[in-house]
């Protein structure tokens, strides 16, 4: 694989001039699975993504940070596409999102971070549901739904009502039925929420697996820690712009920096939390 590297000095907002770098990735004959040309999204007259450029090719884990607000949970709404109206081109396997959403959500998977779920149906209920979705057999969708519910400690609850679950026993419904039907592409909005340290560990190498099977994952969170470990490309957006894109030894060795956290730290200008911090027990202390 051959990598180039490009540097821009742009400027955004707050944060004045920065130097940003992004890294395009050159494999023969293998085409981008998710494209974005130009993106731009508006709410009302605040343009929340500004000009989004993304080649995302078969394979990748792909670490989508940055900020509250900066983008990151729009973008994937419109890669799902949840939000069809948009400026430029998103591109899923070749298909427009904006012309294509049904086949689109028909080729992917979605782990959002707070989804509606049908809880008043039990496990089962839901995946033969979901293969009704996906036009899959309810069987084959009941049979490797027990399978995926027997890894996660969830088996003996298959027949329940999923009113009574907790927060991270959902979630890991949730996460179940984003990959139930074997996507190629599978995004995910910080899957970790409610889910328990051993949950977590096994995630993680469920990640790592999966991208070795060939499948490419676009995963946003906040636990810098995570996406450190298990993404072989990262891409920090702030502002509605992409500031930094590459793997995370690349990024390091720019900035100098010892952390993932560090590294976001540096490059959205969130350089005050020490005095910050600070400031808050000083005034919860008056």
């Amino acid at each position: 694989m051959q990598r180039r590297a490009f540097f821009y000095a742009g400027s955004l907002g707050k944060m004045g001039s920065v130097l940003y770098f992004a890294f395009v990735y050159n494999r023969p004959c293998m085409e981008p699975i998710i494209q974005t040309t130009n993106l731009t999204k508006y709410y009302g007259s605040t343009q929340v993504l500004k000009g989004i450029n993304l080649t995302v090719l078969p394979g990748q884990i792909i670490g989508y940070i940055g900020p509250n607000g900066a983008g990151k949970s729009t973008t994937i709404k419109i890669m799902t596409g949840l939000l069809t109206e948009y400026g430029g081109s998103v591109k899923v396997k070749g298909l427009e999102v904006s012309e294509n959403p049904l086949e689109v959500k028909q080729i992917i998977g979605y782990v959002p971070e707070n989804a509606v779920m049908y809880d008043v149906l039990t496990p089962t209920e839901y995946f033969r549901f979901l293969g009704s979705l996906y036009q899959k057999e309810s069987r084959v969708m009941v049979k490797k739904g027990d399978g995926l519910l027997r890894i996660f400690g969830l088996y003996d609850h298959r027949d329940e009502r999923m009113t009574s679950f907790s927060k991270g026993m959902k979630q890991k419904v949730l996460l179940i039925s984003g990959m139930l039907h074997n996507p190629d592409i599978i995004f995910f909005d910080e899957p970790l929420s409610g889910l328990d340290a051993n949950s977590v560990i096994l995630l993680k190498e469920i990640l790592q697996q999966l991208s070795r099977a060939g499948k490419t994952l676009f995963y946003s969170s906040h636990i810098m820690e995570v996406v450190e470990k298990i993404c072989d490309r990262i891409v920090l957006i702030n502002q509605g712009a992409i500031i930094a894109d590459g793997s995370f030894e690349e990024l390091k060795n720019q900035q100098h920096s010892g952390s993932l956290e560090q590294l976001f730290n540096q490059l959205t200008g969130n350089d005050e939390h020490l005095a910050l911090a600070d400031e808050f027990v000083q005034i919860i202390q008056e």
